[in-house]
């Protein structure tokens, strides 16, 4: 069909376990995250979104199972694999103590871009997140929407084929988190970016989204928002989410 989008594979999860000593924090988990579409992680605190995420990023080395990112292996080809990913994680990484535009311009240079590009591609995420007027203020002159802001467009900066968020809107105040959370998954659309946002917030879930639902190391459903809730037999992704995490401390 013309005009149609082909989706690509940009994450391919395969038989992924890991343990911290003796104690399982993923078993077996499978799954896919395509070009164009957010695919939400939903689970409790402790079911092993965090992880995951280190494992994706290889901040932890699996010994069990597979991460392919891009069609490269994460273990065999991790320099080609990390090249195309971009990464929001729940705790800040910005140098407090630098400006916006200090902390933007640091990351294009680790990433090889030139002067000139890094300038045009600073500018254009600034300006897509109504950010390019504070690109001379510190970040701690921030509030903690502004901060978020900011690592987004540092994150997209190289143009990564793949986005990993690890609860980015975690204590945030309503609008801000509301901002975000529309403007991420505009982003996914518009520019062919495939999303895994790991969350435990419903209410960042779009219709169209992707779900995968973690709970105990395990993936207990995944599917479209329609599937996982008529896959557990209840009628709101809300219900979905209570009745597959029974039981969970956090």
């Amino acid at each position: 069909m013309s005009g149609q989008k082909i989706q690509t594979t940009a994450l391919s999860i395969e038989k992924l376990s890991f343990s911290y000593g003796g104690k399982k924090a993923l078993e077996q988990v499978n799954f896919t995250v395509k070009s164009s579409e957010c695919t939400i992680l939903l689970g409790p605190n402790g079911a092993g979104k965090s992880t995951l995420f280190s494992l994706i990023t290889r901040l932890y080395d699996s010994r069990e199972g597979k991460i392919t990112l891009c069609g490269f292996d994460v273990k065999q080809q991790t320099q080609q694999a990390l090249s195309k990913l971009g990464v929001v994680f729940q705790q800040t990484t910005l140098d407090m103590d630098l400006t916006v535009l200090q902390n933007l311009r640091y990351h294009t240079a680790l990433h090889g871009l030139s002067s000139k590009l890094a300038k045009q591609r600073i500018q254009e995420e600034l300006e897509r997140l109504n950010m390019y007027d504070r690109r001379g203020e510190k970040i701690r002159q921030l509030n903690g929407g502004h901060k978020r802001r900011v690592e987004i467009a540092r994150a997209l900066l190289h143009k990564p084929s793949l986005l990993l968020l690890d609860e980015p809107t975690v204590g945030l105040d309503i609008p801000s988190r509301h901002s975000i959370v529309e403007h991420l998954h505009q982003l996914a659309v518009e520019h062919d970016l495939a999303i895994l946002w790991a969350t435990h917030l419903i209410d960042e879930i779009y219709p169209q989204d992707k779900i995968v639902i973690l709970h105990q190391g395990q993936i207990k459903q995944k599917g479209t928002l329609d599937e996982v809730i008529q896959g557990s037999n209840t009628h709101s992704i809300n219900e979905a989410f209570q009745q597959l995490t029974e039981g969970s401390k956090g």
